[in-house]
């Protein structure tokens, strides 16, 4: 008797996606009106609001308590006691600035590089400045008004006297305090839309877009030459491994077939089978060289272009003229530029031949190939173009194509080359 199969067991249910929360006040604006409503983010822009007039309210205490110290000395003294007393806080409101952005923003503030002697930068030190001076007394204006002006409706009943003689006025308060209860939502709006605008201004200022740009373009860098590790690691172990057992693969089929009767269906068979072994060995020499050609580690970059341009099945003529070997990222930015363009030469272009020219002038090497096709090449129509674009830009170099209809078409790459 067969066995009772067991019990499906029951699997939990997948939950479902959750929308991201959004980390800075102008992407809370963005969400649902209830949800908005309903977050702390209203509350984290009020605080960073009111926040912002510390700096203000502090150096203003400061500077009149100088004053009073100062008697009568006159409007000179009482301007350099305010600058002193500001150099003196804007490395404070500057700490302070970037603490209070967490309120508003979410996203992490990574430090600027200091001046000489650990000073400020001039962006920190000018928004400091800035907000200590005018911006702080600004945000508390607004979150007064956004804040007051409900509020007052709201405590009408409380506030404004009512008239005694008659319904109207108590009917009126009331109509107020429904109407100062429907601005809230809006007050709401007000203040995060405002901090929100500070905060973006105060990230501008604050985070360091050029040395974020740099950091990218040193991470693409990086990546690059990993790849290129990869790639060569890659070429070793197929040249040194599968060719080398490829090769021995075929000696040992020669040498089986030697000892068989000529012409036997066994010799025949055996003979097809080296023959495939010997085309797996081209196919596998070929893919090494397009991984990372020997040539190219070994001789450089004209030496390999003038290997590639001499497979190729247009006529290419080659003119590179270096004073010196390139840093290898280059060279293989280069090299890949010149055997993806002779590649597109050949299945699309109908050209008769194509010319490649290399000249390095200034730590620049500018490559340039150039063919009598009939033109009308378009990046945007395939990836072959846009992944040599973005491998040359990842070298920090550029690529340009001009292709009119009815040709001619060149491709130019510029590499600034960093020995």
């Amino acid at each position: 008797m067969a066995a009772p199969l067991p019990a499906p067991v029951a699997l939990p249910a997948p939950a479902a996606p959750t929308a991201s929360a959004p980390r800075a006040a102008l992407d809370a604006l963005a969400g649902p009106p209830g949800r908005f409503l309903t977050s702390a983010w209203p509350w984290r822009s009020l605080a960073y609001l009111l926040a912002g007039a510390v700096p203000g309210l502090g150096f203003a205490t400061v500077l009149s308590s100088a004053r009073a110290m100062g008697g009568t000395t006159g409007a000179v003294a009482a301007v350099a006691a305010a600058a002193l007393v500001a150099a003196a806080l804007l490395t404070p409101v500057a700490w302070f600035e970037r603490r209070r952005l967490l309120l508003a923003d979410r996203r992490p503030v990574r430090g600027l590089p200091r001046g000489r002697w650990g000073l400020l930068g001039w962006r920190e030190a000018g928004h400091a400045l800035v907000a200590l001076v005018a911006l702080g007394w600004v945000d508390l204006l607004v979150a007064a008004a956004a804040i007051g002006g409900p509020a007052v409706l709201i405590l009408s009943p409380v506030v404004q006297p009512i008239a005694p003689e008659g319904e109207a006025t108590l009917g009126e308060t009331f109509i107020a305090s429904a109407a100062g209860l429907l601005l809230v939502p809006v007050a709401a709006y007000t203040i995060t839309a405002w901090a929100g605008a500070r905060a973006a201004m105060a990230r501008a200022m604050l985070v360091p877009q050029e040395a974020e740009m740099r950091e990218i373009a040193r991470s693409r860098a990086r990546l690059v030459d990993a790849f290129e590790a990869e790639r060569r690691r890659i070429e070793r172990d197929l040249h040194d491994g599968a060719q080398q057992r490829l090769v021995a693969l075929s000696m040992k089929l020669g040498l089986a077939g030697l000892d068989l009767p000529p012409g036997s269906p066994a010799a025949l068979r055996l003979e097809e089978a080296r023959e495939l072994a010997g085309q797996a060995l081209a196919e596998l020499r070929e893919l090494i060289r397009g991984v990372h050609p020997q040539v190219l580690a070994d001789r450089g970059l004209p030496a390999a272009v003038r290997d590639v341009a001499g497979r190729s099945p247009v006529p290419a003529r080659v003119d590179i003229a270096l004073d010196r070997r390139l840093p290898e990222r280059v060279e293989a930015a280069a090299y890949y530029v010149v055997c993806e363009a002779l590649a597109n030469v050949a299945k699309h272009s109908g050209a008769g031949s194509c010319a490649v020219r290399g000249r390095s002038r200034h730590g620049t090497l500018a490559l340039e190939i150039a063919d009598d096709g009939r033109g009308g090449a378009d990046p945007a129509r395939g990836t072959g173009l846009t992944g040599l674009a973005d491998r040359v830009a990842a070298v920090g170099g550029t690529l340009t194509v001009e292709s009119p209809h009815g040709g001619p078409t060149t491709v130019r790459a510029e590499i600034p080359c960093a020995w």
